[in-house]
């Protein structure tokens, strides 16, 4: 049996650990070959279920609706999630290979078989959900960076390099240095992973079970095979209450209340106030949507909305900027298509019309959030001026 394969005991069961990479051909092998031989009762993969129909209904992607995605409050992470994808496709291609192939090999041998088969992943929304709220400020500008740089990276990655990331010192010197940078995104994407995979293999029916799994995670779910894992706990997302969580509120209302004092007490001043607000806000969240070579009337909208939007954190510029550019700028089927090829290179981002309506809200947001920054310095020096007085 390949030496990608461990064998575990949990209790009167067999579990067989396909460990893989989801670009190598050689891991469609082993999948293969484990399934012959041990002929498993159940297999598990490490897919959820909105993964599952992502890779067994690739022609989903056409009827995505990109103004429900906006809607819905989900740029961010689909923004992400095409990112991710993107390279992980490249590297396939690289190779000769398909991304998830292995996954699909286990697919058809349960359906060939009339196996069991178990979806043993963690919902990828509750995971990247888990991570983000759990991250301060400065950890998620520095692993937006980061993941922005490494996706624009030129790097041949070689079968025999993806056998080496195999083997466990290999792997867990990875895992250590990650976790040195990102601890939080280690613990969540990896470790919380390796206890719910764990959880699931084990609870599969069957005496003999096969499981289909990333090779950074078969040392976290053999040290984790023989532990009671609370799935519900690890299915939570819970959002932090501390002051941060509250800014978002008290900022916009600190700034009013300044405004109408000023305004009282110097009717000039305060409209002067309310003016420079308008256009700081107005004028860079334009701008944002400009960058991203977003339509006319987006722009306009952007300008419009943004110093609305801006005192009220229930809302946002981009949001607005966004539905008008996916309404205009209808994304056509080949824009879903083409979303992996398009995205190998910066240019490809504003060339496809689903990821340039993405840079839309992106980019209208943030350069909104800058303009609260800078017409804030104004309003507090325009108050205090007024209230030493």
């Amino acid at each position: 049996m390949s030496e990608n394969i461990i064998k575990l005991n949990y209790l009167d069961k067999e579990i067989y650990l396909v460990r893989t990479a989801h670009v190598s051909k050689n891991s469609i092998e082993d999948v293969r070959n484990c399934v012959e031989e041990v002929k498993p009762d159940t297999i598990c993969i490490e897919l959820d279920a909105d993964r599952y129909d992502k890779l067994t209904n690739p022609e989903k992607w056409r009827e995505s609706d990109i103004i429900s995605v906006i809607k819905n409050k989900q740029v961010g992470f689909l923004l992400v999630n095409v990112i991710l994808s993107s390279f992980q496709k490249r590297v396939a291609k690289s190779m000769g290979s398909t991304s998830g192939g292995e996954m699909m090999e286990a697919i058809k041998l349960a359906n060939d078989n009339n196996l069991e088969l178990v979806l043993a992943d963690r919902n990828v929304k509750t995971t990247f959900s888990r991570i983000w709220n759990e991250l301060d400020t400065k950890e998620k500008f520095k692993l937006l960076t980061g993941i922005i740089e490494s996706i624009f990276e030129d790097e041949n990655i070689s079968e025999e390099d993806i056998q080496k990331l195999k083997e466990a010192d290999a792997l867990e010197a990875a895992l250590l240095e990650i976790g040195k940078h990102f601890p939080t995104v280690k613990r969540v994407l990896v470790d919380e992973r390796d206890q719910y995979l764990a959880q699931k293999i084990k609870s599969a029916k069957g005496k003999k079970i096969v499981a289909i799994i990333g090779a950074a995670h078969a040392i976290g779910i053999e040290k984790n095979i023989n532990n009671d894992i609370d799935l519900v706990k690890l299915d939570t997302v819970n959002k932090k209450k501390g002051l941060l969580s509250y800014l978002k509120y008290i900022i916009p209302a600190v700034f009013i209340l300044m405004v109408l004092y000023t305004t009282l007490h110097n009717f000039e001043t305060g409209i002067n106030q309310i003016k420079s607000w308008a256009l700081w806000h107005g004028t860079l969240s334009a701008i944002g949507v400009i960058i991203a070579l977003g339509h006319p009337l987006s722009i306009l909208t952007a300008f419009i909305a943004a110093p609305i939007t801006s005192l009220n954190p229930l809302l946002a510029s981009g949001w607005f900027a966004g539905i008008v550019e996916a309404s205009i700028r209808k994304p056509k089927v080949k824009d879903f298509e083409d979303i992996a090829e398009d995205t190998s290179s910066i240019k490809g981002f504003w060339k496809n019309r689903v990821t340039r309506t993405l840079l839309v809200v992106v980019f209208a947001n943030v350069f909104s959030t800058i303009g609260t920054l800078i017409s804030g310095v104004d309003i507090i020096k325009k108050f205090v001026e007024i209230f030493i007085r």
